[in-house]
């Protein structure tokens, strides 16, 4: 082993060489040393390569006055800057070796904490270039040497130019020399070529209120660069962060069909913000904005490589609508249903094989959905499907009265399902528009059925009655939507019993028409009998209201309570928090691509005729139906976990029971598993917040802070920024209760609801996404009734998606059900400036510790069988929030953030 020894500091920098047999390593931190006259005892610590164990090493003696008799004096430091830069699978810092390109280098100047104590103005930056000086497989680094006057003091912030031809993404700059020890600056970001000049914060954390001195100025000249002055078309390469109304979705300029609402700035339709990207707009209707091949987000907003990978690899970027495309033209009939439940099985078990194709179109298919896309042995193209985890373990799992109100507690879709609390059922819409307000549900259908309780109203006083009402949120569109070729709509009721074994027994389905044109109110009441003719309407409307709720969970429980309202938090967040403030940095894990994703839904996915409108039952009136619930059911106040449950009435308050809270049904596995990652997530902020919020007043006086509770309010969620519901930012409780509920949405309310979708939307009778035929009770011809009746098995199949709806939906649900290998899981990742606080570290490493018990408790309670909704023969164990996950279709894992 051969040591060199710099010039010495406090902090000195070794290169070790180690001998062939052994790792070698480079090492510059955590020496300690003890000096006597002309010698000193130096020790070292090292860590190998993917190893987290560390170990102590005695050198020796060396002699170390040749190198330090010049600098007892002196009055500057060396200072040493280690750069790492992204290495990039596509290029973007392909050929760098200095050797090769010409000397091109990183330049860097480093900026004083503070101000000149004689001229109160800021003191000159120190300027020197960065060179390449090694290469591996993930990272480049550049060095660079800099003599730092000592009355320059403490750097705060590094200006970085890059010198490249190309932008580069800039991961992290190590400062080594200060006598207080090293500085780092956590940078990940993209630094685009010269002229541009990027500025960074080291790892420390200030209110603004603390800011030194030499760095207030830029602290707020950043945040004033980041907000942009909302003028001109936003550049691919920009960072600006800015507001706009869902103007975008539709497209008039190549068909008026293609034309849909303004969503938000108006009393008729309020919504959410999203990112402002400054596009023309619409030459057919100045109100809209013109579509293009460009969806703006700011640049540190894209997808990394590695995400950016799966998805082109996988489809959703660049694929979804060329598969749309493609698979229609390829399909002959794009209407066309299924023939009989043996070719369901076969679409799962075989695969559905496509018609004879192009080699231009094979080879185009195969490049953007090659995880499904496979040809056989006698050269057919086929479509292959995983089979989703209910099916391998219990064939007619879908078929069931009982998994059917299971999954209401332990499905995809755990948000809806509430206490009934009144009698009789009764609307809350306008009688003369919609027709009779008083639910077709009587006494008399029910109360055979509540075994112990001989009134419904000793029912809901014990409170046994529960709900999935989809009655006053769908029947306004029911009119509308009808009038669409190919689908149909109810407003729908469905009760449910919690019998004494702990699950819920399916007791009524109604199904209700409103008033439309000449023709009155139908509604019609279904229950699972059990002669024949009773039994398959019971299926049928089953399929209706499964239809219904998988609308509410894509529509409304996933895109509009998680991706849509989050994005104005994210945006307010980069405009009002400086990069030093310390509740950025709680927030920045939770930030992660969802504005991307978002940018791709809105490519793609919420547009007019793209897949949402494509494959649920409102179509084109998608959308609208989002802004509806966002004006009648959305409460900030209400997004935090423990008062969503009493809203729903699913739990009370209980200052006795663990959580604060009493679940109403024990056995349900959402709220239980929910409640714990609330606990450790509020836990964790509840530390934070109380060490750099010590009192009221210093929340109060916080500038930053303020200015970004009131946009969220008054910009990003404009449309509703006069609720009263809003809470104020006045105390530590009232910003422990706003950050928990963001990080709650951004992290557990979304992976509950996003990564199993595959798992239970997979195979699609159990959730189809669409109606496509009305009842056959509802003013049948004698046709359709003696059609039902011959074959009531082909009035269900026309009943579910066809098979272009089924191939595509069952693909995208793979697709948003996927981890992918970057994925970073709520609690894995320390952000650095934690590391540098003692308190907040301890706090972190105990939220850390609480997520791993959370995984084991979370097993075990999958193993007793005592809880029916999560054990029991052919039944998925509930794992939708195991905090951690691998990548793929894994069913489990929460996310920090809404990143698919």
């Amino acid at each position: 082993m051969t040591l060199l020894l710099k010039k010495p500091h406090v902090h000195h920098s070794f290169i070790i060489n180690n001998s062939a047999s052994s790792p070698s390593f480079k090492w510059r931190n955590n020496i300690s040393h003890s000096c006597h006259i002309n010698s000193c005892n130096w020790f070292f610590k090292y860590s190998l390569p993917n190893s987290k164990l560390s170990k102590k090493v005695h050198i020796g003696v060396v002699n170390t006055m040749a190198t330090t008799s010049n600098t007892t004096n002196t009055k500057t430091r060396n200072v040493k800057a280690l750069v790492t830069v992204k290495q990039s699978d596509g290029g973007l810092i392909e050929n760098l070796v200095t050797s090769v390109v010409g000397n091109k280098h990183l330049v860097l100047e480093l900026v004083s904490a503070d101000l000149d104590p004689k001229t109160k103005s800021k003191r000159e930056t120190i300027k020197g270039n960065a060179k390449e000086t090694e290469k591996n497989e993930n990272d480049v680094h550049y060095e660079a040497t800099f003599e730092i006057p000592v009355e320059f003091k403490n750097v705060g912030a590094v200006y970085v130019e890059n010198e490249h031809d190309k932008e580069i993404f800039l991961k992290s700059i190590f400062l080594d020399g200060f006598p207080d020890g090293p500085l780092h600056f956590t940078c990940n970001s993209w630094i685009q070529p010269k002229p541009i000049q990027r500025l960074f914060f080291t790892n420390k954390m200030y209110l603004p209120s603390q800011t030194p001195t030499g760095l207030r100025k830029l602290r707020e000249n950043e945040l004033i660069e980041l907000r942009g002055d909302g003028k001109g078309e936003r550049k691919s390469t920009d960072r600006i962060y800015d507001y706009d109304v869902y103007n975008d979705l539709g497209d008039p300029d190549i068909s008026i069909q293609l034309k849909r609402p303004v969503l938000g700035g108006t009393k008729q339709y309020p919504y959410p913000r999203r990112c402002r990207t400054g596009r023309k707009h619409s030459n057919s209707d100045p109100v809209y904005e013109k579509r293009n091949s460009t969806f703006y987000v700011p640049r540190d907003e894209k997808f990394a490589e590695t995400k950016q990978t799966q998805f082109n690899t996988s489809t959703i970027s660049l694929g979804l609508t060329a598969i749309i495309q493609s698979l229609d033209t390829i399909l002959v009939d794009p209407n066309l249903g299924f023939a009989d439940f043996e070719d369901i099985e076969a679409f799962y078990k075989e695969g559905y094989t496509l018609p004879p194709l192009k080699s231009n179109d094979l080879t185009f298919l195969q490049r953007v959905i090659p995880k499904f896309i496979k040809v056989g042995n006698d050269s057919q193209n086929i479509v292959r499907f995983d089979t989703p985890e209910p099916l391998k373990r219990d064939r007619f799992f879908w078929f069931s009265d009982v998994e059917f109100a299971r999954e209401t507690l332990a499905g995809a879709n755990p948000y809806s399902i509430q206490l009934v609390k009144e009698w009789p059922l009764m609307s809350k819409l306008d009688a003369q528009v919609y027709g009779s307000p008083e639910s077709a549900i009587t006494r008399e259908i029910i109360e055979p059925h509540l075994t112990t309780y001989s009134t419904v109203e000793e029912a809901i006083k014990e409170k046994k009655l529960f709900m999935l009402d989809y009655h006053d949120l769908y029947l306004p569109f029911v009119s509308k939507v009808r009038e669409i070729e190919g689908t149909t709509l109810y407003g729908s009721r469905t009760l449910f019993f919690l019998t004494s074994e702990g699950i819920l027994k399916p007791l009524a389905i109604e199904l209700t028409r409103p008033i439309i044109g000449e023709k009155p109110q139908w509604k019609q009441v279904f229950t699972p009998n059990s002669d024949s003719t009773n039994l398959w309407l019971w299926r049928l409307a089953k399929a209706h209201v499964l239809a219904h709720d998988s609308g509410h969970h894509e529509l409304i429980s996933h895109w509009l309570r998680t991706h849509c309202v989050a994005e104005p938090f994210i945006i307010a967040t980069y405009r009002q928090l400086s990069s030093m403030h310390p509740i950025y940095k709680l927030l920045r894990p939770h930030l992660r691509y969802t504005m991307d994703i978002n940018s791709i839904a809105r490519e793609v996915l919420i547009n007019a005729s793209g897949l949402l409108e494509l494959s649920f039952t409102p179509k084109k009136y998608s959308m609208e139906l989002t802004s509806v619930a966002y004006d009648k059911l959305w409460q900030f106040d209400l997004q935090a976990l423990p008062k969503d449950l009493i809203n729903r009435g699913m739990a009370v308050e209980d200052p006795n029971a663990q959580h604060g809270l009493k679940l109403i049904i024990e056995d349900y596995p959402f709220a239980n598993d929910g409640l714990l990652i609330w606990d450790a997530i509020k836990q964790w902020v509840t530390e934070y917040v109380n060490h750099y919020y010590p009192s009221p007043s210093i929340i109060e006086s916080d500038e930053e802070l303020q200015a970004w509770w009131t946009e969220i309010r008054t910009k990003g969620h404009s449309d509703k920024s006069e609720e009263p519901w809003w809470p104020n930012l006045k105390t530590q409780k009232d910003l422990i209760d706003i950050i928990s509920t963001i990080a709650w949405v951004s992290s557990a309310h979304h992976s509950a609801v996003n990564f199993t979708q595959y798992t239970y939307g997979g195979y699609f009778p159990n959730r189809p996404t669409i109606a496509r035929k009305k009842m056959p009770t509802e003013d049948p011809t004698n046709e359709e009734w003696q059609k039902f009746m011959n074959k009531p098995e082909q009035t269900l199949l026309e009943c579910f998606p066809s098979q272009l709806q089924a191939a595509l939906f069952t693909i995208v649900l793979g697709l948003l059900s996927e981890h992918s290998p970057d994925e970073e899981y709520i609690g894995q990742k320390v952000e650095p400036s934690w590391i540098e606080n003692p308190t907040i570290k301890t706090a972190f490493e105990r939220f850390q510790m609480r997520l791993k018990e959370i995984e084991g408790i979370i097993d075990s309670r999958n193993e007793d069988r005592n809880l029916k909704n999560r054990h029991g023969a052919g039944i998925v164990p509930y794992e939708s929030l195991k905090p951690f996950s691998g990548p793929g279709v894994t069913g489990k894992g929460v996310s920090y953030s809404i990143s698919i």
